[in-house]
């Protein structure tokens, strides 16, 4: 049976077992474990250089906004930050497309050098001083670049991720695009706490800031060199598809597509609570020092890391739809009083503990999110589906979230916050209901060779 006839069907019944992907004199299924690390080394830099900014941004904001109050140019420097995550739907179009037109490999190579040049370009920016306005004109380039990058990262390498893992452990080895993903968090932290550790205020103000930059845009070009020697997952004939990497086979396919949408906001939106919003939430309503809060979020975030392949196993138990269906009921029923309980936190200790229980509910999610979405496309179209609506929703939810979670808390009515995280929470549950189970429907079956 040939890939456009199991197409053709797709588009009338929505799901069917997968079409062959690979080439027998090129397995990808022969060294699953150096693949994934390969693949797994860019998304962990693709993702240490995208939050490494947010982590900066109280150092260099000055140097970029000056005048007005420190809060002001924060302001600036964050809507600069949320130019990233709106700029990841263009870069899932495109590295989509071409990650399914012209394979999995050179697609995730350049996505890794553009990010690079988006770093680097950060590192040596000139400041508002030296050349006036056309210093933050040129940060908010340079930040486009990287969130176009990061955009197309995650679907090319969810799909490759899939593509390349054994039948019955994908879940376990699709979960370390999480870790890696995660890990890029951690990363960042701890390179600013070093350079927190070692150099004045005034010193990481002046140049200290560039450091990570710096950093970041030398391991992408190490990134750079593993994935050359990546084997491509994808065959010239599925390449060749007429429908391969476009909007109108993307549009063959509108109840998985819709599916997506939901869950990936509701999984969105938590993922960015627990993590980068958490902190601001330490402070502000839980009234831990701003070091105290890093602390706890260091510590919760390397025990979240550490999680993802123990729940992505799981899924390959008892189903990746079983798995969204906890995730689902967990994020319903728990949000409103965990987010409550945080922030009514007496010692580190007890956050540090709630906070860790909250990740443990997203991990059902988190473990298997590119690899649920992987399994409900065609290969043709593999790498533009799962990045496109997971950027999309990533940019509405997971982007605004601590926007939103600040405006509550600033007009006095942050419990409805718990309330709007609750709501989406629940769109997400309703869309898994219609979620097919892997291990009878779908492109990628545990059965198949």
């Amino acid at each position: 049976m040939t890939i456009d006839t199991r197409s053709r069907e797709g588009a009338k019944s929505g799901y069917t077992p997968r079409a062959p992907e690979t080439e027998s004199h090129d397995d990808p299924h022969r060294h699953p474990i150096r693949s994934i690390v390969g693949a797994s080394s860019g998304n962990l830099v693709e993702w240490f250089d995208f939050y490494v900014y947010a982590f900066t941004a109280l150092y260099f904001s000055a140097a970029f906004f000056p005048g007005g109050s420190p809060t002001a140019q924060l302001m600036k420097t964050s809507g600069v930050y949320a130019l990233g995550f709106f700029a990841r739907p263009l870069g899932s179009w495109i590295f989509g497309r071409l990650a399914d037109r012209t394979g999995r490999r050179r697609s995730m190579v350049i996505a890794v050098l553009m990010m690079c040049f988006g770093s680097l370009m950060v590192a040596c920016l000139p400041t508002y001083q030296s050349i006036g306005v056309a210093a933050p004109i040129l940060l908010t380039v340079a930040r486009v670049i990287q969130g176009i990058s990061v955009g197309g990262e995650y679907g090319t390498s969810a799909a490759y991720m899939s593509e390349v893992a054994r039948p019955g452990r994908r879940g376990f080895y699709a979960s370390f695009q999480y870790v890696t993903l995660i890990g890029g968090q951690l990363l960042a932290t701890v390179v600013l706490i070093v350079l927190q550790t070692f150099l004045t205020p005034d010193e990481l103000k002046a140049w200290g800031w560039r450091i990570p930059f710096v950093i970041g845009a030398m391991a992408a070009l190490v990134a750079l060199y593993v994935r050359r020697s990546l084997v491509e997952t994808t065959t010239a004939e599925t390449r060749a598809h007429e429908h391969a990497g476009t909007m109108r086979g993307l549009a063959g396919h509108p109840r998985a597509l819709l599916i997506v949408l939901g869950y990936t906001a509701a999984g969105s939106l938590l993922f960015y609570t627990y993590t980068t919003y958490m902190q601001k939430f330490l402070v502000n309503s839980a009234h831990f020092e701003a070091k105290v809060a890093t602390n706890i979020m260091t510590a919760a975030l390397f025990c979240y890391m550490v999680m993802q392949p123990a729940f992505g196993a799981l899924s390959d138990r008892i189903g990746r739809r079983t798995s969204m269906l906890c995730f689902g009921v967990f994020s319903v029923l728990t949000t409103v009083p965990l987010l409550g309980a945080i922030g009514g936190s007496s010692t580190p200790l007890a956050a540090f503990g709630l906070v860790v229980l909250a990740l443990a509910g997203v991990s059902f999610y988190s473990s298997i999110s590119g690899i649920v979405k992987a399994e409900m496309f065609p290969v043709q179209i593999r790498g533009l589906a799962v990045g496109l609506p997971y950027a999309i929703s990533n940019a509405l939810f997971g982007g605004t979230a601590e926007y939103v979670g600040l405006w509550f808390k600033n007009r006095g009515i942050e419990t409805s916050f718990f309330w709007y995280v609750t709501a989406v929470a629940a769109i997400g549950f309703i869309a898994v209901l219609f979620m097919p189970d892997n291990r009878v429907h779908g492109y990628l079956r545990d059965g198949d060779a």
